[in-house]
C-alpha cells in the first residue's frame, strides 16, 4: 500500500533504557511502514540532557507549543543512585514536570480494557479516567535540606511592600523542607479542562483534594473549581444528565472503589500521578493505559504513563530476550497520530491510528501477549508468552490485514 503522507511534523520525544528500545521497534514495525512520518526530533534521554544541561527538554516542550502535537517517550528523572551511575552534574528534574510547567494543561489518563482481562477490582465495568492537574506542586518545589537546629520560615513580599512571615517549624536537628506552590490561573485552566472534558465525554466528573487539612492550598482549588462549576457549567451539566461533586480525597478513593467506573476522577499533580498508576494497574497493567497532556491553548503531548522499565533493561543490555509491554507507548504513537490527521485534516492518519489500536487489543484477545498480561489472563483461549519483539510482529499481521 502506498505510505500515508504527512504535513505538519509531529514533535517527537524520545526517552531512555526499555522504552527507548521499544520507540524504535514500534516505528520499525508498525509506523514506518505504513506513513511517511515527519517529525522534529529531541533526544530527551538522560545523557543528551546531561549533555545539554536540561536545554533540551525546555526546546521540545516549546516545539510542541509551535507544532501542536507531541509524542513522548519515557525517561528516568535521576535519584541520587542515577546520578552516580549516569555520572550527572547535578539531580536534574522531571522532564515531564518541565513539559506540564511550560504548557500548563491536563493530562487525562485512561485504562486501555480488552476482554479476558478483568479489573481486580470486580465492580469496574467501565474505565476510569484520571484527570491530573499538570502545573506545580512537589514538581516545582523548592527543597533544602536542613542541616542542624534553626527557624524555617515562610516569607512573602507583595509588590506593594506588604509583608507575610510565618515560621514553619524551629528545628531542634537535622531535617527537610519543601515549599510548593500553584496559581489561580493554572487552576482555572485545570478546572476547565475538566468540566469541557466531562461534557465531550458524556461522563461525571469528581473532584478531590483535602482541604480539611490544608485550609488554604488545597482549600483554593475546592473553591476555583465550584466558583467556575457554578458561573459556567452547571446548567450544560444538567442539561447532558451528567453530575459534578466534590470530596475529601480519602472519601474518593472508598467510592472510587466500591464503584462501576465510567466516569473522571480529577487530581492534583502529586495525587494524579499516585492515582492514575493505582488504577491502571487494578483494570491490568502500567502498560495498559493511555495518557495525553492538554494546554489551555489546544496542545496536546501523548505519552506512556509508566517509567522506563529498568529491569528489562539490563536483561536487553546481557542479550536476554525481554517480554515487555509496549501497548502504552503504541498508544501514545497512534494517539498522537490521530490528532495529526485531526487538526491536519488527513483522515487517512485516523484511520490507520484506529486500525493500529484494534489489531493490538485483537491481538491481545487472541491469545499473544506480553508476560506482564499473562499473568491476568482470563480469556478462552491460552494465554501465549512472547517477546516485544515477536507481540509487535504480531500486531503488524493484523494491521495489514486491516489496512488491506
Amino acid at each position: 500500500m502506498e505510505k500515508i503522507k504527512m504535513t505538519t511534523p509531529l514533535v517527537e520525544m524520545d526517552g531512555d533504557e526499555m522504552t527507548r528500545i521499544l520507540w524504535k521497534q514500534i516505528k520499525d514495525e508498525l509506523i514506518l511502514p505504513f506513513v511517511e512520518l515527519k517529525t522534529e526530533y529531541y533526544d530527551l534521554g538522560l545523557v543528551h540532557r546531561e549533555e545539554t544541561k536540561g536545554q533540551v527538554t525546555i526546546d521540545a516542550a516549546n516545539a510542541n507549543k509551535k507544532y501542536g502535537v507531541a509524542v513522548k517517550c519515557a525517561t528516568i528523572t535521576p535519584n541520587a543512585q542515577r546520578v552516580k551511575e549516569y555520572n550527572l552534574s547535578q539531580m536534574w528534574k522531571s522532564p515531564n514536570g518541565t513539559i506540564r510547567a511550560i504548557l500548563d494543561g491536563t493530562v487525562f489518563r485512561s485504562p486501555i480494557m480488552v476482554k479476558g482481562i478483568s479489573p481486580v477490582v470486580k465492580t469496574w465495568k467501565e474505565p476510569i479516567t484520571i484527570a491530573r492537574h499538570a502545573f506545580g506542586d512537589v514538581y516545582k518545589a523548592t527543597e533544602y535540606r536542613v542541616p542542624g537546629p534553626g527557624k524555617a520560615e515562610l516569607v512573602y513580599t507583595g509588590e506593594d511592600g506588604t509583608c507575610f512571615r510565618e515560621t514553619v517549624y524551629d528545628f531542634e536537628c537535622p531535617g527537610v523542607l519543601q515549599g510548593q506552590f500553584n496559581k489561580d490561573s493554572s487552576i482555572r485552566s485545570f478546572a476547565r479542562s475538566c468540566f469541557q472534558y466531562a461534557l465531550d465525554t458524556r461522563q461525571d466528573l469528581w473532584f478531590s483534594t483535602k482541604d480539611t487539612i490544608s485550609k488554604q492550598y488545597d482549600h483554593t482549588f475546592k473553591d476555583i473549581f465550584q466558583e467556575i462549576f457554578e458561573a459556567e457549567y452547571q446548567a450544560r451539566f444538567e442539561a447532558a444528565g451528567i453530575t459534578y461533586f466534590y470530596t475529601l480525597i480519602d472519601d474518593a478513593v472508598a467510592r472510587v472503589i466500591r464503584s462501576k467506573g465510567g466516569f473522571i476522577w480529577a487530581c492534583k499533580n502529586y495525587d494524579g500521578d499516585v492515582m492514575s498508576d493505582m488504577v491502571s494497574t487494578a483494570f491490568g497493567s502500567l502498560a495498559m493505559m493511555t495518557s495525553v497532556l492538554v494546554s489551555p491553548e489546544g496542545n496536546y503531548e501523548y505519552e506512556a504513563a509508566h517509567g522506563t522499565v529498568t529491569r528489562h533493561y539490563y536483561k536487553y543490555l546481557k542479550g536476554e530476550e525481554t517480554s515487555t509491554n509496549p501497548v502504552a507507548t503504541l498508544f501514545a504513537w497512534s494517539g498522537a497520530l490521530r490528532k495529526r490527521g485531526e487538526l491536519d485534516g488527513l483522515s487517512a492518519l485516523g484511520v490507520y491510528a484506529d486500525a493500529l489500536e484494534s489489531a493490538t487489543i485483537e491481538t491481545i484477545e487472541s491469545g499473544v501477549m506480553t508476560g506482564d498480561l499473562c499473568a491476568m489472563w482470563e480469556g478462552d483461549v491460552p494465554a501465549q508468552k512472547v517477546s516485544s519483539l515477536e507481540f509487535l510482529r504480531a500486531i503488524r499481521t493484523r494491521l495489514e490485514q486491516k489496512l488491506g
